[in-house]
């Protein structure tokens, strides 16, 4: 069984940061890209960032020169680094993994979301 965990979300002043941590784990092969998202009250969930294995980075336009992606594929985790928070930001955070698994001998590809944490910036 695949599971991915979260951690690091909280309250926290405009302007402030925040780095979100999330680890998966079980019969995990491979991983191929490992990223973030994030659903606010009333709209979508959205791709706020992302590292591929092979190190390509995505990061929406909105959070530009603010949050940052980065992949530890030995620790089979990925980190979200949120500076110059704005209160447009506070959502819920959903960190996802494309990930080879091992069941009983086949390799399947799957994708696993982790339960979110919570992000709030206050203005």
């Amino acid at each position: 069984q695949v599971t991915v965990v979260e951690s690091g979300g909280g309250l926290v002043q405009a302007g402030g940061s925040l780095n979100l941590s999330c680890e998966v784990s079980g019969p995990i092969v491979d991983i191929n890209v490992m990223g973030w998202y994030r659903q606010a009250p009333g709209k979508q969930r959205e791709l706020v960032a992302s590292e591929t294995v092979t190190h390509i980075t995505y990061v929406t336009d909105s959070v530009k020169g603010r949050f940052t992606a980065s992949m530890d594929k030995a620790k089979k985790s990925v980190y979200l680094q949120m500076n110059s928070l704005k209160s447009e930001d506070t959502a819920i955070y959903f960190c996802n993994a494309d990930v080879l698994a091992e069941y009983s001998g086949v390799v399947k590809q799957q994708i696993h979301w982790g339960q979110g944490t919570q992000v709030t910036v206050s203005s």
